[in-house]
């Protein structure tokens, strides 16, 4: 058994479309190799920091991520390799072993689908994009339904409004 601590500069593509790991970022890998019948056990986590933008009000995020990992790296000729697929189960390419894909699928898996500025965000208003946070709490837009428009033209007549009367009565007729 070995035990590794590296820090190791993010490779690109640990993203989703609104957070991941910078690219070039310090990402501290953890890692313990240990030799199991069937190949190379590699378990441990990796740390990195975090940035994007709130899933809601769109504004920016920090944060750190930590996530865990354990996969088999199959020896030549083991059971294991002969029973596998050949994407199934990662393999020892002689005595080297690529973890890179092992930390990136976990650092993927692991970011989050929404990310939040704070749990308690109520993201923005959707007439008129300003963040509900920032607005008054009796915040709202007179909006009438455009199935419903003809009718409000009825109850402005009734009111007296002459213009209204006025352009009512021509779609009466």
């Amino acid at each position: 058994m070995r035990e590794y601590r590296r820090s190791v500069p993010a490779p690109a593509g640990l993203v989703l479309e609104i957070i991941g790991v910078p690219q070039g970022a310090p990402l501290a890998v953890d890692i313990r190799l240990e030799s199991v019948t069937e190949g190379v056990l590699v378990t441990g986590s990796a740390a990195g920091p975090l940035t994007g933008e709130c899933g809601r009000c769109l504004d920016p995020v920090s944060d750190e991520i930590v996530v865990d990992f354990c996969e088999l790296f199959a020896y030549p000729d083991s059971v294991t390799e002969e029973t596998t697929e050949q994407d199934e189960v990662h393999r020892l390419d002689g005595d080297y072993l690529d973890v890179e894909p092992v930390v990136r699928d976990a650092v993927v898996l692991g970011l989050p689908f929404t990310p939040l500025c704070r749990p308690d965000c109520a993201g923005l208003c959707p007439s008129c994009g300003q963040r509900l946070d920032d607005l008054a709490a009796d915040h709202a837009h007179d909006m009438l339904d455009p199935r419903w428009a003809a009718l409000a033209a009825f109850t402005d007549a009734a009111r007296g409004d002459p213009q209204v009367s006025a352009d009512s009565s021509d779609q009466l007729d």
